[in-house]
């Protein structure tokens, strides 16, 4: 044995001494309820990218996932200007006025950013607004030109505020409605959600509360017009409850005076909030804030569950991520390209769906407020899916996702992190391994997670996963992972040296390197009578889909 090999081998006992054992127990004799996609929802600050190169390419990569039922969300449709894009700034120019007065509608950019998604099978989140500068009551200043290094208060200009006439607005929309209606059909929009601005609880709403609830009440009227039966509903406010805002506007619309039309109550399909993270910048690594995020969607859910009237009514997570801000850079965000983003979005969204039950309330979607940045660098610290075409690690957590249909298993994990603990402190003692698990039919999928909020090296997991109730005989097993060297393009990318103008064939390797990767080594599989295991390593910051089929 040369001295080389018994380095090998004394490192690699090292690292074996020390992971840690986990027990994973997925129970099939207890099926649950079905298991929701609510992971299909995505969304985007800047609606312009959704038809350029590399947005068309990656809204293609969503729609494949589950063609027809994901679903896309976008600021700024109704804004005025020339569809140039920029950061935090898209435009349609879909109202102006003449020289009289009048009202000038034009669909063409509005109706491109939606065509770019209906042909790759994803179908519009309606997100109406913002005010078009002719009808703004402080129409100057109104193009904001930020930038990551300004203030973030510079964006909110005169797109931001209440109409100058409030007949013109309802018309507004509810031609845009009449518009969609007659060229994509009356069955196809009725699918849609239409919900009113974003945030009107911050600075995206300059008028008053009252104001906004009136401007609700106006585009609900205007769509359910052109559209009777139509999915309204919102307010997708920010903050999760934002104080006092859900309950306030929840019972505008159960049992308030509408504000268009006099009667009692507004329409509302569903309702729909924002819940965000904390990261933070701890002696030069990112501290994850996990537990900001799920109290958020905690506080949320218990205010929705105490309107009977409103019962079973669907909830979206409007916007659902790490934190608040995707065209922001810094030190606290530079979790965004590897990952720690992946793993963080396989930890939350089990529990998302583990705290809709606690409130017996029905979540049907979680929204990922990421897509993709044109024309910039490649891993640039925005927080998007993609980079100049080559897909981020965390975007193959949902293509994983997109794996799993069924019934939801029971599970139990020795390491898991118990609900209440992430509430109240986040992944800040001991990792979080646990496993969200499926079945239907003969095929189970289970996808196992290894995270911790700060953002350092820890040992592997050793994991066993205990199938209680499996079907008899040796499966056919497909195991996919994402870690240091599987699904990841950022440290592909860095192997290269970092280029910023990649060769054809560094190009080709980062296009191949961000694939979601199949293990080839064979997985570990234990027949113990009735009961059977699987067992595999999983390091720190991994994430894996196990799928076994029974013949």
């Amino acid at each position: 044995m040369t001295s080389k090999t018994l380095a090998l081998l004394l490192l690699a006992g090292s690292a074996m001494a020390e992971s840690f054992p986990v027990t994973i127990r997925v129970d099939a004799e207890r099926p649950g309820d079905e298991l929701k996609p609510i992971w299909r929802f995505f969304g985007a600050d800047e609606p312009n990218y959704a038809y350029m190169k590399h947005g068309s390419e990656l809204l293609g990569h969503l729609g494949e996932m589950k063609p027809k039922e994901v679903f896309f969300r976008a600021h700024s449709l109704l804004v005025t200007g020339d569809g140039t894009p920029a950061l935090k700034w898209g435009s349609t120019n879909a109202y102006t006025e003449d020289a009289q007065g009048n009202p000038v509608y034009d669909w063409t950019i509005v109706d491109k950013i939606f065509d770019a998604g209906l042909s790759k099978g994803v179908r519009p989140y309606v997100q109406i607004g913002f005010m078009p500068q002719a009808l703004s009551v402080k129409p100057e200043p109104y193009r904001h030109h930020w930038t990551p290094t300004a203030k973030y208060d510079d964006i909110y200009t005169g797109w931001t505020y209440p109409p100058k006439d409030w007949a013109k607005w309802e018309e507004l929309v509810y031609q845009w409605a009449k518009h969609s209606s007659e060229k994509y059909g009356k069955d196809e929009v009725l699918k849609w959600y239409w919900e009113t601005w974003n945030e009107p609880n911050i600075g995206y709403w300059r008028g008053s509360r009252e104001e906004f609830f009136k401007l609700h009440d106006h585009a609900v009227r205007a769509v359910r017009r052109a559209i009777p039966g139509a999915k309204v509903g919102g307010p997708d406010l920010a903050g999760g409850a934002g104080g006092d805002f859900l309950k306030a506007f929840l019972d505008h619309c159960v049992k308030g005076k509408n504000l268009a039309t006099g009667e009692t109550g507004t329409p509302i399909d569903f309702i729909s909030f924002h819940a965000k993270g904390s990261p933070k910048d701890v002696g030069g690594r990112v501290q994850m804030g996990i537990a900001n995020q799920l109290r958020d969607i905690d506080g949320a859910f218990a205010v929705i569950a105490r309107y009977p009237e409103l019962k079973g009514k669907p909830i979206v997570i409007g916007e659902s991520d790490p934190e608040g801000c995707a065209a922001c850079q810094g030190p606290n965000l530079a979790y965004r390209n590897g990952t720690m983003y992946s793993s963080y979005t396989a930890a939350s969204f089990p529990r998302k769906l583990d705290l809709a039950e606690k409130h017996g309330v029905n979540l049907e979607g979680a929204l990922t407020w990421a897509f993709e940045f044109e024309d910039q660098p490649y891993f640039a610290g925005f927080r998007s899916l993609a980079t100049n075409g080559i897909d981020k690690p965390v975007l193959n957590v949902f293509r994983m996702f997109s794996k799993m249909e069924g019934t939801r298993l029971p599970v139990a994990s020795d390491a898991a992190v118990s609900l209440p603990d992430l509430l109240r402190s986040g992944v800040r003692g001991k990792a979080d391994v646990s496993a969200l698990a499926a079945m239907k039919g003969k095929r189970m999928t289970v996808l196992v997670w290894h995270y911790h909020d700060d953002d350092v090296r820890g040992p592997d997991a050793e994991v066993r996963l205990d199938l209680l109730g499996a079907p008899q005989g040796m499966p056919v097993i497909k195991r996919y992972l994402i870690d240091e060297t599987h699904s990841n393009s950022f440290t592909a990318w860095q192997a290269t040296g970092s280029p910023q103008t990649p060769t054809a064939e560094q190009l080709a390797e980062l296009e191949e390197s961000c694939k979601l990767a199949l293990v080839k080594e064979e997985t570990r599989y234990v027949e113990e009578g009735e009961n059977a295991a699987v067992l595999v390593t999983l390091p720190r910051q991994g994430v894996s889909l196990l799928e076994l089929e029974w013949k």
